[in-house]
């Protein structure tokens, strides 16, 4: 006998549109164009808006065409090519006087290594994502499981940490060596192993920053000693070795400076005690559906397969139109919550009027969820009248002060970095020493606190400051 069991059960289905807003939401202004333009490719339906700007320099270019010129007009032209050609873009006021730097960029180069290095294409693509998440230094910032997810909801395909750390593996391995590093440990232990391990000194400081580098960050000499079972002479020899390796796989910036690189996605102006938060671009009113092809379909004057079709891509073009609006008033609201929030750093740009802030605390006030806040906030930056600004910056969490009010880390981290710049190069300050100069300066945290920080800014413990200014002194 047959018996019905009836059960609830809560089912979470992303659809497909979901996903392509979600993918929307995370481009900034440049990807965004790159976008519309494959869409506007793909969809005839969808029709795009020229500027008049656009449309001053098209009716100037075809104002300066030519006809068709024969090759016989050629013949007896003995100016060579090179020595005309400036003219194309250079007016003979404007004419270089010296050689223009050719800029490589780093990324640009990796991905040269990789066409050979990779031969599936779906190590490709993770090679391309980890290349393209590199910080200017050639260091991953972003959590692996975060950046499995990212790389998941753009390309629609379900990406694990595990397969993104084996990419990464062999990412770390292409020149030059350790661009994909996750920490200045990590880039450090593989300068290392580079070396060999059969010098014990190597193998003493390798073993100091698997095993001790907890010691060596809270510089716990008494500890790392005991621990290694070596003299004084060989902990010092040891710290010179890790000394002489480089912190960052890119000592140096390679690329332009940043303003040159930058696409703004937004504008914050003051107006008196007012700032007025706008987006860069707005690109939802420059398209549109095209009136003709509406129209053929709305007559049914096409056959059954074209008007098929043509509704097809109807539907596609309303929905794309509607999601680049819908992510401009959420790109918006979001801005605009940020500079409330942060009104006083924004008035200023003072760094320590930076309040703690967190994704929760704008998704809240804006009603979306923190995981679409996070997707708006990433690589994007505003344009302010003190300065570019990327808005991932702005969160952080934050500690009280000796008054009870919450200082934002980044405040902190500021002046660790501030009270490093300024003290004697001959005799750093530890840990401890910091924790008692930020005291002074009325925050009240502990030694863990200020290694961690110190980390984050990637300033390097008192021994190997220390070790850098007796260097630069023999040098």
């Amino acid at each position: 006998m047959q018996s019905q069991i009836h059960a609830q059960k809560q089912n979470f289905t992303v659809l497909p549109q979901q996903i392509q807003l979600l993918k929307l939401f995370h481009l900034n202004t440049l990807g965004l164009q790159q976008r519309i333009q494959e869409e506007l490719m793909e969809n005839p339906v969808l029709e795009e808006v020229t500027s008049e700007e656009d449309e001053i320099v098209e009716s100037s270019n075809d104002e300066s065409t030519q006809d068709y010129q024969d090759e016989s007009e050629y013949q007896d032209d003995d100016i060579p090519d090179y020595k005309i050609e400036h003219s194309n873009y250079l007016s003979d006021a404007d004419l270089p006087q010296r050689p223009i730097p050719e800029y490589l960029d780093f990324r640009k180069d990796l991905k040269q290594q990789m066409q050979v290095l990779f031969t599936d294409p779906r190590q490709l693509l993770i090679a391309e994502y980890l290349i393209d998440s590199l910080n200017e230094e050639g260091l991953l910032e972003q959590e692996m499981s975060a950046m499995a997810d990212d790389i998941s909801f753009q390309n629609n395909k379900l990406i694990g940490v595990e397969e993104l750390e084996a990419v990464r593996q062999r990412l770390i391995q292409l020149e030059p060596g350790g661009m994909g590093c996750t920490s200045i440990k990590e880039f450090l232990l593989l300068q290392l192993r580079r070396r060999g391990g059969e010098c014990r000194k190597t193998q003493l400081a390798i073993e100091l920053l698997e095993k001790n580098f907890g010691y060596l960050a809270h510089h716990n000499i008494e500890k790392i000693i005991s621990h290694l079972n070596i003299s004084e002479q060989e902990l010092r020899e040891v710290l010179e070795l890790i000394g002489a390796c480089q912190l960052k796989p890119l000592a140096e910036s390679s690329g332009p400076p940043q303003r040159d690189a930058v696409i703004f996605d937004f504008v914050v102006t003051q107006q008196g005690d007012q700032l007025e938060t706008t987006l860069f671009r707005q690109r939802s009113s420059t398209l549109f559906i095209s009136q003709s092809l509406s129209s053929m379909v709305a007559k049914g004057s096409c056959d059954k397969g074209t008007a098929q079709y043509l509704k097809s891509k109807l539907s596609s073009a309303q929905w794309f139109v509607n999601a680049i609006k819908q992510r401009e008033t959420t790109m918006l609201a979001v801005m605009k919550a940020i500079v409330k929030f942060q009104s006083e750093y924004f008035k200023d740009g003072d760094i320590r009027l930076l309040k703690p802030m967190i994704l929760k605390d704008i998704a809240d006030q804006v009603g979306i969820d923190i995981s679409t806040a996070s997707r708006i906030t990433c690589n994007k930056y505003a344009d302010t009248h003190f300065g570019t600004v990327l808005l991932k910056d702005l969160f952080s969490k934050g500690i009280e002060n000796e008054q009870g009010q919450a200082i934002s880390n980044r405040v902190i981290q500021k002046a660790i970095e501030d009270v490093v710049m300024t003290e004697d190069k001959k005799k750093p300050f530890t840990d401890q020493q910091l924790v008692a100069v930020l005291a002074l300066k009325g925050f009240n945290i502990a030694r863990r606190t200020v290694a961690k920080y110190r980390e984050q800014r990637q300033i390097p413990v008192m021994q190997v400051r220390a070790l850098w200014t007796q260097t630069d002194s023999a040098r």
